[in-house]
């Protein structure tokens, strides 16, 4: 399995790490899942949701560790995203890099996001 992404603002993420559990964003905690995307979906998720937002982290996380609690669902247009339905352990993270906004109010993403 590919790897998935979430995109969190640092300051939450570092209390996640903090207290060894992510439990989601404020949305996340409104829908009942975290929210991730593939690589192929990330840059729409960020232009969609997180415009113009600075302090970002995007976190890479290997979907397999995470068990039947991950479920790929339809979203918008039918695209199926990435749902995870428990709380995620902070050291499941492959990597992490910020997302600064570049002057055009985009997010700077890794190029080679699978």
């Amino acid at each position: 399995m590919p790897l998935i992404y979430k995109i969190c603002p640092a300051a939450l993420w570092c209390e996640a790490e903090a207290k060894g559990r992510f439990d989601g964003a404020p949305i996340d905690l409104a829908d009942g899942y975290i929210h991730f995307s593939t690589g192929a979906q990330v840059a729409e998720t960020a232009a969609k949701h997180f415009a113009g937002q600075d302090g970002l982290l995007l976190i890479a996380i290997d979907g397999e560790r995470l068990g039947s609690a991950l479920r790929y669902e339809p979203s918008r247009g039918g695209a199926l995203f990435p749902h995870l339905y428990a709380p995620l352990d902070p050291k499941a993270a492959r990597w992490i890099v910020p997302m600064p906004l570049k002057k055009d109010n985009h997010h700077v993403l890794p190029e080679d996001l699978a």
